[in-house]
């Protein structure tokens, strides 16, 4: 049986590409397990974990291309390591990867480690264009809940001792965690 898995790394993605050419595999559409939304540096995904456990002995589970299997080299052999255990072949982009093979080694290696690096280089432009960003004045983080004379009000009527932390978060409309956050910014600037 062929089992199929797709992932996107965030939810403005699609994965209309990945499952047309898992189709196009031979894999029943009813057999795609799928990640939305999940990065590939992170083991823990429940579409992947759904597909792992549906593979049986015999099986093959399909992939377009390694990097949405794993985005790290320990991931994707522990992965294919696992696989081999239980008896599934890893087909990857159409080709199969034979673990006894030196060559087939060697070039899912590669493959893993191209995964890698290119999840490095995603984060390092990232933290990059945050420091851009944050030296512009452009990065300011989220925004406050609440205002500076809410945030005023918000502690007067704390300190007045008539209302629980509770009736104030619901009064402001924000969770007891703001509220708590205002009383002790309050306390610190006193």
């Amino acid at each position: 049986m062929l089992i199929g898995y797709a992932r996107v790394s965030t939810s403005s993605q699609d994965l209309t590409a990945q499952r047309n050419a898992l189709e196009a595999a031979g894999v029943d559409p009813d057999s795609v397990y799928t990640d939305h939304g999940y990065t590939g540096t992170k083991r823990d995904r429940p579409g992947l974990g759904k597909a792992l456990a549906a593979c049986r002995d015999g099986d093959t589970l399909v992939v377009t291309k390694l990097d949405r299997l794993a985005r790290s080299l320990p991931d994707a052999r522990d992965i294919a390591d696992e696989l081999t255990r239980k008896g599934v072949t890893l087909n990857v982009g159409g080709s199969i990867y034979n673990p006894h093979d030196p060559v087939g080694k060697l070039l899912f290696n590669v493959l893993g480690m191209v995964a890698e690096f290119e999840a490095d280089l995603i984060r390092a432009r990232t933290r990059e264009g945050m420091a851009v960003a944050k030296a512009k004045g452009k990065l300011r983080g989220k925004a406050p809940k609440l205002s500076k004379s809410q945030e005023a009000h918000l502690v007067e009527l704390h300190n007045g001792g008539r209302h629980t932390t509770a009736e104030i978060a619901e009064l402001f409309g924000v969770a007891r965690s703001t509220v708590y956050r205002a009383i002790q910014r309050a306390g610190a600037t006193t």
